[in-house]
């Protein structure tokens, strides 16, 4: 005679001891990548001091967060895919795009700026649209379809603007990305507010929930499909985000200069925490990435580092990052299961 809770109870019991353990696994790692972003920092300031003579100050730090901006919506693009399970190789390509059209179109008028900003967006949501329907609808891996998606979009790019050139409107960059004033911040902020208040919605609940487990999220009532679809809609416009971004942050357009973000926004989402199986972590810790990432690149520059070497050494931190998260979340699944 069996004196324990029933099988689907006891099941239920270790699902949820799983979920708890990837949660707190995902806290520590998210708690990781401010550490790596507060050691750089501190890295930062002392080779700057070295060099200038003196610690940097409001626009040496609004200069570092604005040129951050681009990876942190690069990065937020990926994690919300991620979330389900997927992967957007097409992000880069989508930055091409819409970067090359801001610099050619927009004109310095609030209407203008206004109205290629909303088509920028809606070109990123189209080109989401098309991502999410190969995926959810035609059933075909994330990986290849947001890969030869990239090819699209950078050949769009490349249509819409042959080579660098164009003009972004000085106002627009000054909205932006001003680094005589906090405007990285505030969109830092706004960005982490949103992501607080998506995880809330039934859209965050679901897409959660389809990252942890698609069969059982679909077996209580979660449309799956239409989930998937609207993430990578939402990765769209993110993307697009992200190359507005880069726009103003470089004040004009190149049809190719968005292309390393895609490598770069994986970088910003594994250093951050999320578990590339889907359905844990937490973007605010992308953005904690994505700004320790920036810092990483300041740090090399200020410590004479070629910039042929640049991409070994973030290679090798990134390696050092992920061995390390993988390494704090065993101590932390060793402390759970020493708990039960």
């Amino acid at each position: 005679m069996s004196t324990g809770a029933p099988v689907g109870e006891r099941a239920t019991v270790g699902r949820g001891r799983l979920r708890a353990s990837g949660q707190g696994a995902g806290a520590a790692s998210m708690v990781l990548a401010l550490g790596f972003l507060v050691v750089l920092a501190v890295i930062y300031s002392a080779l700057f001091a070295g060099r200038e003579g003196h610690f940097p100050g409001t626009y040496e730090w609004a200069s570092v967060v604005d040129a951050a901006l681009p990876l942190v919506f690069a990065g937020l693009a990926q994690a919300v895919v991620v979330l389900t399970g997927g992967l957007d190789l097409s992000i880069g390509g989508m930055m091409d795009i819409t970067n090359a059209v801001v610099a050619i179109e927009m004109r310095p008028s609030a209407g203008s700026m206004l109205l290629w900003s909303l088509v920028a967006l809606a070109i990123g949501a189209a080109g989401g649209l098309m991502n999410g329907l190969l995926v959810s609808r035609g059933r075909m891996p994330p990986i290849l379809v947001t890969l030869a998606s990239l090819s699209i979009f950078q050949g769009i790019a490349v249509r819409v603007l042959s080579q660098p050139g164009g003009t972004v409107p000085g106002a627009y960059t000054n909205v932006l990305t001003d680094p005589s004033a906090p405007w990285g911040l505030i969109w830092i902020a706004v960005a982490v507010a949103a992501w607080l208040i998506f995880r809330r919605t039934r859209l965050g609940v679901n897409v959660l929930a389809v990252g942890n487990d698609p069969l059982a999220s679909r077996s209580r009532g979660v449309n799956v499909d239409s989930a998937i679809l609207r993430t990578y809609m939402l990765s769209g416009c993110l993307a697009a985000t992200a190359g507005m971004f880069l726009a103003a942050t470089s004040t004009s357009g190149d049809p190719t200069s968005g292309d390393a973000f895609t490598l770069t926004s994986i970088a910003a989402v594994v250093v951050g925490g999320l578990s590339l199986a889907g359905g844990r972590g937490s973007p605010i810790g992308v953005v904690a990435a994505a700004l320790a990432l920036t810092v990483l690149v300041n740090v090399l520059f200020f410590a004479n580092v070629s910039p042929l070497y640049v991409d070994l050494y973030e290679g090798l931190f990134l390696i050092a990052a992920v061995l390390l998260a993988s390494v704090l979340g065993r101590i932390w699944k060793g402390r759970d299961v020493g708990h039960q």
